[in-house]
């Protein structure tokens, strides 16, 4: 067949391309058209009637699918073969009878919607099940073979001597014509050379009229444009450039033909161009590193893994039949060939016995997948790697690693290890199969020992649960076995190594004394008298075979009630019993005791304890109390006016109740007034007998009995407050304090008191308002936002405290004498010293100066201190500690100003800085 030879070629062609194209990137958002640009569809035998198809047969399960994006499009399709068409549903069926599919068939089909003026196509290949490709034809050149196929084209297409007019030309019912224009055919990544002449359209009236021809459809001047065109003249058509089916696998070209004035001469006729495949894509694998697992020791034939690869050449073809081989295995152990490979699924299975996870645990295969059927000498390869893994199984018993392990325990020790049992498991660590379980099958029949297993080490350690005792067992000869977690595997049978014998001394130490009986109960009566003999209280020294000497010590006696023997243990009273102490629990008393031996030698001395429980067996030495003790009733009686009593005591039965109340016979006026009456066994009511008794607080003695042998009685006074009650039985609040034993006096008394108390508050707050106004009408002679009285001042100098006030006075008043100042050497003085020499004479102020001559005095004393040499500063750093001798100064009492009209001192303002603060007070300033 020429197809053939033309795939034999293009194959020898490209054989030594590597490159391949990827699929069709996936759409996020929904497109309406085909899925698939190329459908290939293959048909059963089952459906051929010898080597016919009939008429209406569906040829396939496989469908071809629309996309309309729920749109509800109403869709059609049209079939470019009439001898196949497309149903609805996708189904590809026979429109009549086909007489034989013996090669493959291709046409395009065509989708549009009824009301919609978008097309869509794609292109659907038939080919038989199991059909036959032709042997490649080796001896055949490329070069030949290309030119049979481009030779295998119609020359020349000619337009169809009918020339019917359709109602419109964009109709998609097929037309009845003359003949079929078979489809062209042209192989993908042609070398050329471009432009490439296909075939020649041509009219049979181009010998009347001047004809113009073209071309439209997906290819020529719709999108992918420019890959086909046409000589408008000659009508000869040419494809521009290489083809590749993957990318688009048919075109549907329509040529037209017309007269100069561009009147349509023939009815356009469809042109299909299919483009046949060349092997120019290798197989891909899915991944590249492929992982399985096995179980070691499997059986030849069991499932492994499966790798997969594709080719986006065409399937239907030898191009696109991928076919798996296995190259190397790494590594050879036991054999080089464990494992196999179907050569179509890619199933890789094992071919012998002999997997053993612990010789080797992972095997790397190499897998080659070839297209062309497998055929190395034309096909395309490519290999991934296969890492399969031996999985464990417990074919591995654990074996110990000696016969005999040995150990030693002190005695009365619990969750000490006294030994390791090593154990080697050659199965995978950390996993059922290797993890150990221990346990002692004989020579511990009372459970002293168990065995816990480390789970890093998978060691078992040996461990005493319960306290093991020299003087009993010496000794003890273990049988252990180990095992896994998970069982054997099947047909692998224990190790005799697996079982082992341990041998475990047990070392004797100093054991404390034991109370046989702790803790020991006693019963006496309470009151036992001090010094009675209680009981013996002996401990016995577990140490049979060393002799030692037991001493004993009170180590708890909360009453401090008891003592016992140092040497023999008994236990005497040092004071009375009590069973009512508040040491004392429901009638037992507990004391603690301590026996110790003298220790052996090297080892300390050891000591135990034990309780002895006093049971205390109650006699009646308490009489009953009663409650309340106080208590309040009406002045008249009333049928609610009563008084509860309960009786309670604190000794025990028989010694309690039932209770017997009763009122003294004297005075008689208790019984005259009151009367008392038992509610039950501990419960009495008191209540008064007369209608009426005056208010105020009695005190009535009730006696009570209890029921011992002989009972006892107390004499009890309940303190009563008759007060006179509301309507409701409830005491009023004037009658509570008459109750409560206040007479009229002292009422009236307390509140003289408070009227007294609140006279002389009122007096001091009239005494300080009148204070304060006596205060605020004294004249001020300052300012009163200068006056200092009320404010308080802050000093920056901290005096040195009370102990440094210590200090003599006459240091600070001027010398009478200067004798030691003018004796002082020539040259030498201190800065911060007078000058001696003459003092000037600073101008005195009359006793009652006038106003107007402040003035003059101010500027008088202002010069006679700038001409004063002794006047501070001297040179430096002074120290005040001189006053003179006395002040030239009258006193500033006399101080006044005998004018009464306003006296101006804004002048006071030019003398400076030094005169501002005077000038503020006299002149006002400017403060305000």
């Amino acid at each position: 067949m020429i197809v053939g030879c033309v795939l034999l070629a293009c194959t020898l062609l490209v054989g030594a391309s590597s490159g391949s194209r990827a699929g069709q990137p996936l759409k996020t958002s929904c497109r309406p058209g085909f899925s698939q640009n190329f459908y290939t569809v293959i048909v059963p035998r089952d459906v051929l009637h010898g080597q016919s198809i009939l008429k209406d047969t569906t040829l396939s399960s496989e469908r071809v699918k629309f996309e309309d994006c729920q749109r509800s499009r109403e869709v059609g399709f049209v079939s470019s073969d009439p001898n196949f068409s497309v149903r609805a549903d996708g189904s590809v069926y026979t429109e009549q009878e086909v007489a034989n599919l013996s090669e493959p068939v291709q046409f395009m089909v065509t989708a549009r919607g009824l009301h919609d003026p978008h097309i869509w196509e794609t292109t659907v290949k038939l080919a038989l099940a199991g059909h036959l490709h032709p042997p490649p034809l080796s001896k055949i050149g490329f070069e030949e073979m290309l030119s049979r196929v481009w030779e295998s084209q119609p020359r020349v297409i000619k337009f169809s001597r009918r020339h019917q007019r359709a109602s419109s030309a964009n109709s998609l019912r097929r037309q009845k014509r003359d003949w079929v224009i078979p489809p062209i055919n042209v192989p993908e990544n042609s070398r050329g050379p471009f432009p490439h002449m296909l075939v020649r359209i041509r009219s049979d009236q181009d010998k009347d009229v001047g004809i113009r021809y073209s071309i439209t459809g997906a290819g020529a001047d719709q999108p992918p444009s420019g890959i086909y065109n046409i000589d408008p003249i000659s009508g000869n058509m040419f494809v521009t450039q290489p083809l590749d089916r993957e990318e688009r696998a048919s075109f549907h070209l329509r040529a037209h033909a017309v007269d100069m004035n561009g009147n349509q001469v023939e009815n356009p006729i469809d042109l299909y161009i299919y483009v046949i495949d060349m092997n120019d894509n290798r197989p891909e694998f899915q991944n590249q590193v492929y992982n399985g697992s096995v179980p070691e020791g499997s059986k030849p034939g069991s499932s492994v893994m499966q790798v997969t690869a594709t080719d986006s050449d065409d399937s239907t073809t030898a191009n696109g039949m991928v076919r798996y081989r296995i190259l190397s295995q790494t590594p050879h152990s036991p054999i080089p060939n464990m494992f196999t490979i179907n050569s179509e699924t890619g199933d890789i299975v094992t071919v012998a016995a002999g997997l053993d996870r612990e010789k080797v645990s992972q095997y790397t295969i190499i897998v080659q997948a070839t297209d062309m059927e497998g055929n190395l000498n034309f096909g395309l390869s490519n290999t991934a790697t296969a890492l399969i893994s031996i999985t464990d199984i417990n074919d591995n018993p654990p074996e110990l690693t000696v016969r005999t392990f040995a150990g030693e325990v002190p005695e009365n020790k619990v969750n000490v290890v006294v030994t390791n049992l090593t154990v080697v498991d050659r199965d995978q660590p950390h996993s059922p199969n290797w993890n150990a379980v221990y346990r002692i099958v004989s020579g511990d029949p009372t459970g002293h020992f168990t065995i816990r297993t480390n789970p890093i080490t998978n060691e078992g350690m040996l461990t005493v649960v319960k306290p093991v005792d020299f003087e009993m067992n010496r000794a003890f000869m273990l049988t252990v076995v180990v095992s896994n977690q998970a069982h054997l595997a099947s047909g692998i049978q224990s190790s005799l190594q697996s079982t082992a014998g341990v041998t475990i001394s047990v070392q004797d130490v100093n054991e404390p004394p034991v109370f046989p009986v702790s803790p020991k109960m006693i019963r006496f009566e309470e009151g036992v008298p001090a010094g009675t003999t209680l009981t013996v209280f002996a401990a016995q020294d577990p140490d049979h075979f060393i002799h030692q000497i037991v001493r004993y010590s009170k180590l708890s006696d909360p009453a401090n009630w008891l003592k016992i023997n140092r040497t023999n243990g008994q236990i005497t009273t040092m004071a009375l019993l009590d069973r009512e102490s508040m040491y004392v629990k429901n009638n037992m008393y507990e004391a603690t005791f301590l026996a110790y031996d003298n220790g052996k030698s090297g080892s300390p001395q050891a000591s135990g304890t034990g309780t002895l429980q006093i049971y205390l067996i109650d006699v009646n030495d308490n009489a009953p109390v009663l409650i309340p003790k106080e208590a309040q009733i009406c002045e008249r009686a009333r049928p609610n006016s009563r008084i509860n009593i309960t009786a309670s005591d604190a000794d025990a039965e028989p010694n309690v109740g039932p209770f017997v109340f009763e009122l003294p016979s004297f005075p008689a006026s208790i019984r005259r007034n009151w009367t008392i009456s038992r509610l039950s066994g501990d419960y009495a009511q008191l209540r008064l007998r007369i209608p009426y008794l005056e208010a105020g607080v009695y005190e009535i003695p009730v006696i009570v009995s209890d029921s011992g042998n002989p009972p006892l009685s107390n004499r009890s006074l309940i303190r009563i407050k008759v007060c006179p009650c509301d309507n409701n039985g409830d005491c009023s609040a004037t009658g509570a304090v008459a109750a409560a034993g206040l007479g009229t006096g002292a009422i009236i008394a307390i509140l003289i008191c408070i009227i007294i108390l609140l006279s002389m508050v009122l007096l001091f707050v009239v005494w300080m308002k009148r204070r304060e106004k006596e205060r605020q009408a004294k004249p001020l002679l300052i300012d009163p936002e200068d006056d200092v009285r009320d404010n308080i001042l802050k000093y920056d100098e901290e005096g040195g405290g009370e102990e440094d006030q210590d200090y003599d006075l006459s240091q600070l008043q001027q010398p009478e004498s200067l004798e030691h100042i003018i004796n002082k050497p020539t040259g030498v003085r201190r800065v911060d010293e007078r000058p001696v020499i003459a003092e000037s004479q600073y101008p005195v102020r009359p006793s009652v100066p006038h106003p107007g001559d402040i003035g003059d005095f101010i500027n008088d004393g202002l010069r006679a201190a700038d001409n004063d040499p002794t006047a501070p500063p001297y040179d430096s750093l002074l120290v005040f500690d001189y006053e003179g001798s006395g002040s030239t100064a009258g006193s500033v009492s006399s101080l006044n100003s005998t004018s009464s009209g306003d006296q101006d001192y804004d002048y006071l303002n030019d003398w400076g800085p030094r005169f501002k603060k005077l000038a503020d007070l006299y002149g006002g300033g400017e403060d305000d």
